[in-house]
């Protein structure tokens, strides 16, 4: 097999797998057996292994000796610092995209705004909230910047997914409003400054561990 297409079948795994993480499928501490993924996707050892990587540059996945790779766990520490990682690094994006973006552009975030009021439960919420971010601040034109927020924007979501698993509360937003208001007028400096307060918003939701106890998780909730 060609190192090409076996980089093509890793990325396609490794995609599945972090979709997997994400959503809470494939909870924390599990072992990712190589055999049992090589079977599934019908691949050599050689892509999965690859997959493995890409999962763990993502901090999806953790290998560690004598006990293979497994899906890493989080706390409320790793919570805070992808917040604070996304705020400093959306408030730079939206700086360079603030010139370029259009009505049409503005228009398109305030539907996804919408969108996200609307939604019914956590996973059409989480992808209207994405679709607004990526929306400001795609115009900055920075690729490998936008790569790092989507990263972070996936670290986000199974923070929310695991918080909000056994029940969902629609939400009004008014900081995207007050976000698209102030773009809309050309107030960058507040823009930034919304976008920065709503991103290290962190969430609590109450859930109970398997042993039936009450716990409380943390989910970036912007």
């Amino acid at each position: 097999m060609s190192r090409g297409k076996d980089d093509t079948i890793a990325n396609r795994i490794s995609r599945v797998l972090a979709e997997r993480i994400i959503h809470g499928e494939l909870a924390p501490g599990l072992r990712l057996r190589q055999d049992h993924i090589a079977e599934e996707f019908g691949a050599s050892h050689v892509p999965v292994r690859e997959a493995f990587r890409l999962l763990e540059a993502q901090g999806l996945a953790i290998s560690e000796p004598r006990r293979g790779v497994r899906v890493a766990a989080f706390d409320l520490r790793q919570v805070r610092e992808v917040a604070e990682m996304r705020a400093a690094l959306e408030g730079l994006a939206l700086r360079h995209a603030a010139p370029h973006l259009t009505a049409a552009i503005l228009d398109a975030a305030e539907e996804a705004t919408r969108e996200g009021d609307a939604a019914a439960d956590v996973r059409a919420w989480e992808a209207a909230n994405r679709r607004f971010h990526r929306l400001i601040l795609a115009p900055c034109d920075m690729k490998r910047l936008l790569a790092a927020i989507d990263d972070l924007h996936a670290a986000s979501a199974r923070f929310l997914f695991s918080a909000w698993q056994s029940g969902w509360e629609t939400r009004t937003d008014q900081d995207h409003r007050a976000i698209l208001a102030a773009l809309r007028q050309g107030q960058t400096d507040t823009a930034v400054a919304v976008l920065q307060q709503h991103v290290n918003r962190i969430g609590r939701a109450p859930s109970r561990a398997i042993s039936g106890a009450p716990v409380e998780l943390f989910a970036i909730v912007g």
